[in-house]
C-alpha cells in the first residue's frame, strides 16, 4: 500500500471505533507508520491533528444520535467517550455554538465532520508537485553541541514555537560555550526525541569538529547519525521554512519512492547570509530509505 493506502487504513480504524476507547498507538499501527510519523502526515495532508478529527467525527455522530433517538444526553455522552454530561455539553457548544439539548429541539443544520477518504487527496495533490526537487545525498555523522527545547507537532505548536526558540538561543548567548566549532556560520535545528503523543525536542546548535568529553552546562551533545538524506533549499521568508515542511510531509514524501528513516530531521541556516524574517537562507534535511 501506498502512503495515502495505509493512512485511510488507520482512519477506517477509528470510524470502527469511535464508540471505544483510542490510543494514538493502536491508530498508527493500522498505518505501519510510528505514532509521531503518522500524525505529522496526517496533519500534512489534511491540515489538522488527528485528535482534533476524532474529536469532530463524534461530535457529528453524537449529534446525528441526539436528532434520530430517544436516548438521553448523558448515555450520547457517555457512548462516544465523554466522562460526563458536562464535558460533553462543553465540547458540543464550542463545536457547534448549541447546547445538545438546544440542538435536540431545534431544526437547524450543523455543518457535520464527514468520514475522510485520503484517496481524495492523492488524486488532487498530483498536480501540486510544484516546489523543486530535493537533492539525494549520503551524509557522515555530524556532531552537535546546543541548546535542547521541547514543543508539540499537534496544531502545528511547533511552528509557533520554534522561532522563539532561536531567540532564546540568541539572547543567552549558548553559541558562546559550543568549544571546537567546525562550520561556526551555520545554525543547526534537529527535531528529535519523538514522543508517541506528538512532543519532540528541537535542540538549536552548532557543528563540532569531534566529540568532547565535557559537554559545557546547560548544553547538550547530539549525533546526526549518517545516511542518505533528502536535502530541500529554503530562500525567502520565515514562512517559506513551515511551508516546506507542510510541503515536504503533505505532498513530497507520499507521492516520492522514498520512505522516511526513523530518526531526527534537521535544518541548517546559513547565519552570515540570513535576515530574520524576511530572507532566509537555509537547508531541510529529511532521512529516507
Amino acid at each position: 500500500m501506498d502512503y495515502y493506502e495505509r493512512i485511510q487504513s488507520a482512519v477506517h480504524f477509528i470510524e470502527e471505533n469511535l464508540r471505544n476507547e483510542l490510543k494514538i498507538t493502536d491508530i498508527a499501527a493500522k498505518s505501519c507508520f510510528s505514532p509521531f510519523h503518522f500524525q505529522r502526515l496526517f496533519q500534512a495532508v489534511s491540515g489538522f491533528s488527528v485528535q482534533k478529527y476524532i474529536r469532530n467525527r463524534r461530535l457529528s455522530e453524537a449529534a446525528v444520535a441526539l436528532k434520530e433517538t430517544n436516548r438521553t444526553i448523558l448515555d450520547i455522552a457517555i457512548d462516544f467517550q465523554y466522562s460526563s454530561q458536562e464535558a460533553f455539553s462543553r465540547a458540543f457548544s464550542q463545536c457547534y455554538g448549541i447546547t445538545p439539548a438546544k440542538y435536540r429541539k431545534t431544526k437547524i443544520g450543523l455543518d457535520h465532520q464527514a468520514k475522510m477518504n485520503f484517496l481524495d487527496y492523492k488524486n488532487k495533490i498530483k498536480g501540486e508537485l510544484t516546489m523543486a526537487k530535493p537533492n539525494i545525498t549520503h551524509l557522515d555523522a555530524i556532531h552537535i553541541i546546543g541548546y535542547e527545547y521541547r514543543t508539540n507537532l499537534n496544531n502545528e505548536t511547533y511552528f509557533q514555537d520554534i522561532p522563539g526558540f532561536y531567540f532564546n538561543f540568541g539572547k543567552h548567548e549558548y553559541y558562546l560555550k559550543i568549544p571546537n566549532k567546525a562550520a561556526p556560520s551555520m545554525s543547526y535545528g534537529i527535531s528529535c526525541n519523538f514522543q508517541d503523543e506528538g512532543e519532540f525536542s528541537f535542540i538549536i546548535g552548532e557543528a563540532i569538529q569531534e566529540p568532547v568529553k565535557e559537554i559545557p552546562e546547560p548544553l547538550v551533545y547530539f549525533k546526526i547519525p549518517e545516511g542518505k538524506y533528502a536535502i530541500f533549499d529554503v530562500k525567502g521568508p520565515s514562512e517559506s521554512v513551515q511551508n516546506t515542511r507542510r510541503y515536504i510531509y503533505g505532498t513530497w514524501l507520499p507521492n516520492s519512492n522514498y520512505e522516511r528513516k526513523e530518526g531526527p530531521d534537521f535544518e541548517v541556516t546559513d547565519v552570515c547570509n540570513s535576515s530574520y524574517p524576511q530572507d532566509m537562507r537555509m537547508k531541510v534535511y529529511i532521512p529516507i530509505l
